[in-house]
């Protein structure tokens, strides 16, 4: 059974006023594999919303199915009020996304391939030209910026798929491990501009592995396992007394026993 807390976390039978990211009954199969069994999650507006998990829980498919990159067995997913699958362009201007393992276009050039995420929205080329020079100098990427992407390390590929998440100005921003192989530096900079971005009323939505991070940036936190949601609310909430790797490992079943094995590392 889902665990819900009071307050903003939400409850399943409808959206509530206020929500930024409604997921209602989103499910998957892959094969016999069930990846995601029905989740139920409400992300208020304004809100940072952590979403983490074990490895296998299902949020890469859950935020996939959220943003439509992945079409549901069942359910439905909506942005500020619009349906992602029956009203998709209307759900993603609203949306911008940074998926995990999706692949660029990446012989374009930095510049190029930012410039491009904003021209297919439909912007003005003059804003786009501004936007994406002042996006890239941002995350430390203006000396790449005429570098073919397929020539960028890992982080700064990483990054040069946030700049173009951000281009259009989304007012809820869906974010697969945006702090992977990323630098401490450059992380730093892409959480002030997070926080900024949430200060003046955007929503974002991050999943982690990283208890400590979610801990410092997020307002909420979803815990998911097994495909379902185990835990859903304000951070303060969700972790108790303790901390939020505390709360997560009991919720998802402890560490594995393994005193007495692998003799041969000692």
């Amino acid at each position: 059974m889902n665990e819900r807390v009071d307050g903003p976390g939400g409850s399943p039978a409808g959206s509530p006023a206020g929500t930024a990211l409604a997921l209602r009954g989103l499910a998957k199969r892959f094969g016999p594999k069930v990846a995601v069994a029905g989740i139920d999650l409400d992300v208020p507006a304004g809100s940072f919303y952590g979403v983490v998990g074990p490895n296998g829980a299902g949020k890469t498919t859950t935020l996939s199915m959220a943003t439509g990159l992945l079409r549901p067995d069942a359910g439905r997913a909506s942005v500020l009020g619009a349906d992602v699958w029956a009203d998709p362009i209307g759900a993603k201007r609203r949306l911008g996304v940074l998926p995990d393992g999706v692949r660029l276009f990446d012989r374009l050039s930095g510049l190029e391939l930012v410039r491009y995420s904003g021209l297919l929205r439909g912007m003005p080329r003059d804003v786009v030209e501004q936007r994406s020079r002042e996006l890239l100098d941002a995350l430390g990427l203006a000396g790449a910026q005429d570098t073919l992407v397929v020539d960028y390390s890992a982080g700064m590929t990483k990054k040069a798929a946030l700049a173009c998440a951000l281009v259009h100005a989304p007012r809820v921003l869906v974010l697969d491990e945006p702090f992977e192989a990323v630098d401490p530096v450059s992380g730093a900079t892409i959480r002030s501009i997070l926080d900024g971005y949430v200060r003046g009323g955007g929503t974002v939505v991050l999943s982690s592995h990283v208890m400590d991070l979610v801990e410092r940036l997020c307002s909420h936190v979803a815990v998911i396992a097994g495909g379902r949601v185990l835990a859903a609310g304000e951070l303060a909430a969700v972790r108790g007394a303790g901390s939020l790797e505390e709360r997560f490992v009991d919720l998802v079943g402890g560490t594995r026993d393994v005193s007495g094995t692998l003799d041969w590392l000692r």
